[in-house]
Parts: structure tokens; C-alpha cells; sequence
């Protein structure tokens, strides 16, 4: 009964058009917020913020930034881990190139970089669909693997090829600190995913999710595919680039071409999948979902195995997270294929219509 919206009138479009349209919701928001600015930094440990707090952060702009191409417009894409690489390199070079380049900057010239790629690689996409999209875009992945490898100017000459970064600092506050890494990640992210929803909401998204639903009718109505496309293609690859360089600044330190792999594409699909597509919270809850049961599981197996008597090792415990994975991932294309976000959206519905059924 909490949650109903009576006597809650809208007097003007821009109320009616709001993010939030119901106090509950706007309060709700508001309160996590606050808990995660403020709470978390003062009950979390220092294993939550190596272990579980930043990689969620940063996994979850990454997730929306997959979300807008696949989940929004409809692209399927497999090179999500190319487009951190270029991100990270890309930053990785303004930083050390251009003598004391702020971090910001960098970290918006890597995504920069990420969106030129992107949008080199997104090309196909006005020729093809579906799993010839995955493929080519499959081969980006595999082109920044060689590139970054083999390159030796992206990396700035060294032997290995592992470069790192240290020193770290924001209008002259050092980022250093696991609470000032997770404050930071976290800041830039509430500013991506606010810039996000107020562009599929917007006219923008609106076309892309008219190719999404059928290009050639969009097409009919005036929608230009390849604007739409391209455009798609060219956001998501600047957030994911920036999440890219953010999971190479801030949580790795120092990194190899090998960081970025295809798994992580993976990872990343995954995430879009069990979280929902076509949905910003569904970033939040797939990363959360992906980046937390992994740890989960390897503390409660062994566990479950002590009280059975059984002994597990590692590599039987890291085999039951990949067969779990992809039972849940099976699960959720059968039973619910909007994901995570449309049980919790369901879950709303059916709080407003509380105690009478429907």
C-alpha cells in the first residue's frame, strides 16, 4: 500500500516527462544514492572495494554502455572487449605523452578513441544483422588483440608489453585509496548513466529503438538507418572505452593486452542478458549479479562441501561457476528473457495493484 501513486497529479508536461515520474521512486533513488556516496564508504572493508565494490561499479558502465547498442538498438556485438582495449590504451597514451594531462581529460580521449573504432567497426552493421553482425565485430576483437600486441608504439616501447600508471590525482587529490578509487568510479558513473537515460529517452533513442524493433519500417517513417546505427554505435563505444580506461587506471594499476580479451566481451553480453535488455537498471543488476556471484560461490561451495564431508578444489569450484553461469543464462532466454529488470519491474506492477489482485 506503500507504493501507490493516487493523488499524485501532474500539472505540466516536464513533470510528466520526469525520470522518476512517482515520489516513491524519486525518494527511493535518492536514499540509495545517498547510502552509496556515504554509507558504503563507512561500513565497507577494504576487501569490498578491491573485491566487489569498483569492479561492480566500473562493470556496470560498461554493461550500459553494451546495453545501449544491443539492448536499445538491437546490434548484436561481440567486440565490447576490443573497445576497453582501445579505451585504455588510447588513455593510457594521452597520459604519458602529454605531459601533465589531467586524468579526466585522458579518460574522455580514450573514449574518444574507443567511439572512432567503434564506429570503423559498427560499419557493417548498415549491411548486415544478426550473426554476421557478431562476427564482424567478433574480428574487432581479435584485430586490437594482434594490434595491441604486436604494436609496440601503443605500449610506448616496452619489452613485455605490460604498462601501468601510478600517481593518479583529480583537481590535485590524489587517487590513491580504495574509498577514493570507488568515490570516483562512482561519481562518473551516476554522470553516465543520467546522460544515458535522458538519451534513450529522447528523440534518439527513440530511432534506435525503432531499428531495433524493425529497420525497414523505420526506414519507411523517415528514420535514417545508418545515422541511427552508427550513432549507437559511437555511444556505447565511448562508454565502454571509458570503463575500459577506468578498470585499467584505477583497478588494475598496470595491465597487458591479454587484460582485455574476448572473455570479457562475454562477460559483458552476459551481464546485458541476465540483467535486461533495453533497460538502464539492467546494467546495475546484471553486473551486480555477474561480478558478485563468482565470489559467492567460491566461499559457499567449499562450505557446502566441509558440512558434506567432500573435498573441492579450486579447479572444481571455479568449473561449478562456469556450469551455473551458463544454466542461469539458459534459464533466463527460456523463463524471462527481458532479465533481471523486468522480474523487478513486475515486482513494481504488482506492489501498485497490492493487496488486490490482477
Amino acid at each position: 500500500m506503500f507504493y501507490r501513486e493516487n493523488g499524485q497529479f501532474k500539472t505540466s508536461y516536464q513533470a510528466d516527462q520526469q525520470i522518476f515520474p512517482i515520489v516513491q521512486d524519486r525518494w527511493f533513488v535518492l536514499l540509495l544514492v545517498l547510502l552509496a556516496f556515504v554509507g558504503v564508504p563507512m561500513m565497507a572493508t577494504d576487501y569490498m572495494f578491491s573485491a566487489i565494490l569498483i569492479p561492480f561499479v566500473i562493470m556496470a558502465m560498461a554493461a550500459l554502455g553494451v546495453n545501449i547498442l544491443v539492448g536499445y538498438c538491437g546490434q548484436i556485438s561481440l567486440g565490447s572487449g576490443a573497445f576497453m582495449a582501445v579505451g585504455a590504451y588510447g588513455a593510457y597514451n594521452f597520459f604519458a605523452r602529454v605531459p601533465d594531462l589531467p586524468l579526466i581529460p585522458a579518460l574522455i580521449l580514450g573514449g574518444l578513441c574507443a567511439t572512432v573504432f567503434g564506429v570503423l567497426f559498427g560499419l557493417p552493421s548498415l549491411r548486415v544483422r544478426g550473426l554476421y553482425l557478431a562476427v564482424a565485430t567478433l574480428a574487432a576483437q581479435f584485430f586490437a588483440d594482434w594490434m595491441f600486441l604486436r604494436i609496440k608504439w601503443f605500449t610506448l616501447d616496452t619489452p613485455s608489453g605490460s604498462v601501468s600508471v601510478s600517481n593518479l590525482q583529480v583537481f590535485g587529490l590524489p587517487i590513491e585509496s580504495d574509498v577514493s578509487k570507488y568515490l570516483f568510479c562512482l561519481t562518473l558513473l551516476c554522470v553516465v548513466a543520467l546522460l544515458a537515460k535522458n538519451l534513450v529517452r529522447g528523440a534518439i533513442g527513440r530511432e534506435w529503438m525503432a531499428i531495433r524493433d524493425m529497420d525497414v519500417a523505420a526506414a519507411v517513417i523517415g528514420i535514417r538507418p545508418m545515422y541511427a546505427k552508427l550513432s549507437a554505435f559511437a555511444v556505447s563505444s565511448f562508454i565502454i572505452g571509458m570503463a575500459g580506461a577506468l578498470w585499467a587506471f584505477i583497478y588494475m594499476g598496470s595491465w597487458e593486452p591479454s587484460a582485455f580479451s574476448v572473455n570479457e566481451s562475454f562477460r559483458l553480453l552476459f551481464m546485458v542478458i541476465i540483467g535486461g535488455m533495453g533497460s538502464i537498471m539492467g546494467g546495475f543488476l546484471g553486473a551486480a549479479f555477474i561480478v558478485v556471484l563468482p565470489i559467492f560461490l567460491n566461499q559457499f561451495l567449499p562450505f557446502v562441501a566441509s558440512l558434506l564431508g567432500v573435498a573441492l578444489s579450486t579447479t572444481v569450484v571455479s568449473h561449478a561457476e562456469l556450469m551455473i553461469f551458463g544454466a542461469l543464462i539458459v534459464w533466463f532466454l527460456i523463463v524471462e528473457p527481458h532479465g533481471l529488470a523486468r522480474l523487478w519491474a513486475i515486482g513494481k506492477q504488482k506492489m501498485r495493484v497490492w493487496p488486490f489482485p490482477y
